[in-house]
C-alpha cells in the first residue's frame, strides 16, 4: 500500500498545536492560582492587621491605624479601609495577584477584631 504525500507532516502540526493548547492552559492555570493565592494574602493580612489595629485601641484610630497600616506594608499588602467603631478595629487589605493579572486589580479582604464577649 502506497502512502499519500499529501499527508507528509500532518503529524508535526498537531503536536504543535496540541503544545499550544497545553501551554495555554498551563498559563492560565498558574494565573488562576496566583488569584487564589492574592486572596488568601489579603485575607491574612486582614486579620493580622485588624488584630494589630485592636491591640492599638486605646492610642487612639490614629495610632490604631498606622499600626495596621505599617504591618500590612510589610506584608506586601494596602489597608483601603481602616476604622474603630468603639473598641471593634475593622480593616481592608488589598494584594495585587503576581504575574499579569495583577493589572486587572487587587483581591482585597475585610477582617474585624476586638475584645472578646
Amino acid at each position: 500500500m502506497r502512502r499519500l504525500r499529501a499527508d507528509s507532516g500532518v503529524a508535526t502540526v498537531l503536536v504543535l498545536t496540541l503544545a499550544v493548547v497545553l501551554t495555554l492552559v498551563a498559563g492560565l492555570a498558574v494565573s488562576l492560582a496566583a488569584v487564589a493565592v492574592a486572596r488568601q494574602r489579603a485575607a491574612a493580612v486582614a486579620d493580622l492587621a485588624a488584630l494589630a489595629a485592636a491591640a492599638r485601641v486605646v492610642d487612639g484610630p490614629r495610632a490604631a491605624c498606622a499600626r495596621a497600616e505599617r504591618l500590612a506594608a510589610d506584608s506586601g499588602a494596602t489597608v483601603v479601609d481602616c476604622r474603630l467603631v468603639g473598641s471593634v478595629a475593622e480593616v481592608v487589605a488589598q494584594v495585587r495577584p503576581a504575574g499579569p493579572l495583577g493589572r486587572l486589580g487587587a483581591a482585597s479582604a475585610r477582617a474585624r477584631a476586638g475584645p472578646v464577649g
